[in-house]
């Protein structure tokens, strides 16, 4: 362990021969198996594409505020679209962050008897006074889609299932990506800039603008400080990924504190998670591994659902009641 308060692991180990190979791999169970979070480096993400999304993160935060409405969320029944600062809430207490949430670009689906989850498939609102955001994000989409894919061969491989146990299941994964800006408050205490939370879905890789402090994780029952590492993600799992090994791996509670003014925070979160469709199986872990699994972490607040698009709708009518209200009404009626 650094004293980064995070495990460090270094993906380029992977093109190194079988032995090191296999360290990574040994590294990678112990730090979700022990912590649910670890800092990534390695991945090869060329600097510039990191410049480039960072300039363009900066270039639609400070649009006129007309500009980021026009693709404001409470437009899209599918969750997507820019949501204004306050607009997000997290255990039901606001969150102090404005972003754009983007997803795969997609018909909605017309079906009146397809499940509740599917209304989740959709197309994206994209900033008309910014036509070059849809490339910088479609280029990192299709690079952390790589990343994401080959961590979870690492993970299948480090758990005792053949290499391919994720990818046979995941179908057409579900991915989101999140351009985030955390305000600077000038209020004494902290800010909730994220409430304290665990992913809801498989995999999180997260880009933190360089230099710029703020995510926490919970250890032992403490707040730790995450800052950011240059050319790193930070990695977490999410509940779908403790579901699939019993709590083998851990979901761990995460929150972002607010910055402090005049400054603010760029950060882009990049979740990958199976087809909306899927029943994540449960991975047959070897006996010594089975025998550390500590079980699904049980909250009668936030049941974990098999199936991921139930998981992931929860999530979204949670996080967002406005859009909630105005689109899906009828999913917040009390069910007989």
């Amino acid at each position: 362990m650094s004293t980064l308060n995070l495990p460090v692991l270094d993906m380029s180990r992977l093109a190194e021969g079988p032995e090191a190979a296999e360290s990574f791999r040994a590294d990678l169970r112990a730090a979700t198996h022990e912590v649910g979070f670890f800092y990534l480096v390695g991945t090869g993400i060329p600097p510039r594409l990191e410049e480039r999304l960072l300039e363009s993160a900066r270039e639609f935060f400070a649009l006129p505020e007309a500009d980021k409405l026009a693709i404001e969320n409470i437009n899209s029944p599918h969750f997507r679209g820019y949501t204004r600062t306050g607009g997000e809430r997290t255990q039901g207490r606001i969150d102090w962050r404005e972003q754009i949430d983007i997803g795969p670009e997609e018909a909605a689906v017309t079906d009146p008897d397809a499940p509740p989850y599917t209304r989740l498939i959709g197309p994206n609102l994209w900033p008309a006074a910014q036509p070059g955001l849809q490339e910088v994000v479609s280029e990192w989409h299709a690079r952390l889609t790589e990343i994401s894919r080959t961590l979870l061969r690492e993970w299948a491989q480090a758990l005792g299932a053949d290499r391919d146990f994720f990818e046979r299941h995941f179908g057409n994964p579900s991915t989101l990506i999140k351009i985030v800006r955390y305000p600077g408050k000038e209020d004494p205490t902290p800010q909730q800039g994220v409430g304290a939370h665990k992913d809801f879905g498989v995999l999180t890789l997260l880009w933190v603008e360089p230099g710029k402090g703020g995510l926490q994780v919970e250890r032992d029952g403490e707040w730790v400080d995450a800052p950011p590492v240059p050319g790193s993600f930070v990695v977490n799992i999410g509940e779908m990924l403790e579901y699939a090994t019993q709590g083998y791996l851990i979901a761990t509670n995460h929150r972002v504190i607010s910055p402090k003014f005049p400054d603010d925070r760029i950060s882009v979160p990049f979740f990958f998670s199976p087809s909306l469709d899927t029943t994540l199986p449960l991975i047959e872990l070897p006996e010594e591994l089975a025998a550390a699994a500590r079980g699904v972490t049980q909250d009668p607040n936030n049941r974990i659902h098999s199936v991921y698009g139930e998981n992931a709708l929860k999530s979204r009518l949670r996080a967002h009641p406005d859009v909630a209200a105005i689109h899906h009404a009828d999913l917040l009626a009390p069910q007989p």
